[in-house]
Order: C-alpha cells, then sequence, then structure tokens
C-alpha cells in the first residue's frame, strides 16, 4: 500500500518530474520547483482561475523564493498573470539568488 499525503492523496513514488536538472512538483494549487538541497526554491501558489474556450486556467499567481530550510524566510514575492509569466520570472529570480550565494 502507498503512503497518504496530508489531504489523503498517494505520495509520488519513485522520480519526481525534472525540470532544468530540478524537480518540480504540484499538489492541489501549489507548485514547488527547486532542489532541497540547494541554498533556495521556488514555490507558486494558484490564487485564482480564469475560464477561456471552455478550460480552467490560473490567472493569478503569488510566486515566492524561499530558503529551503527555513520556507518562513522569503527572499523575494509577487504577483503575475498566468502560469508561463510566473514561472519565467519565479525561474529568472530563482537563478538569481541561487548566483548571489555562490558570489
Amino acid at each position: 500500500m502507498s503512503e497518504l499525503n496530508a489531504s489523503g492523496s498517494p505520495l509520488v513514488g519513485g522520480k519526481y518530474l525534472m525540470y532544468k536538472d530540478r524537480p518540480l512538483v504540484r499538489e492541489g494549487d501549489t507548485i514547488c520547483y527547486g532542489d532541497m538541497t540547494e541554498k533556495y526554491i521556488l514555490v507558486m501558489e494558484i490564487m485564482s482561475y480564469k475560464e477561456e474556450e471552455g478550460e480552467r486556467l490560473p490567472d493569478q499567481i503569488l510566486v515566492q523564493v524561499l530558503e529551503s530550510r527555513d520556507q518562513s524566510k522569503i527572499v523575494r514575492q509577487g504577483f503575475h498573470k498566468g502560469l508561463y509569466e510566473a514561472f519565467g520570472y519565479g525561474m529568472i529570480w530563482l537563478e538569481h539568488a541561487l548566483a548571489q550565494d555562490e558570489a
């Protein structure tokens, strides 16, 4: 029997979806991107949806770069419209934070 998360859904076993060598995980309206062994991760929270051509699409997205070990520490955050724009900005912010940490 597989393990269950807090909402009663089965946990993903094995490998995660990878994008540019980092895990990309979605649970409900929360999308997490990044490697927990690095100092920062990207978290996107879908705050609202819109209907377009009969499809329900993410509209307002809260984008946050957080410290991976203490996720209450927000490095940068902002709102963006649509998942494409939110993920694009979030990746830039994450790469910038990780690069500054190495410097």
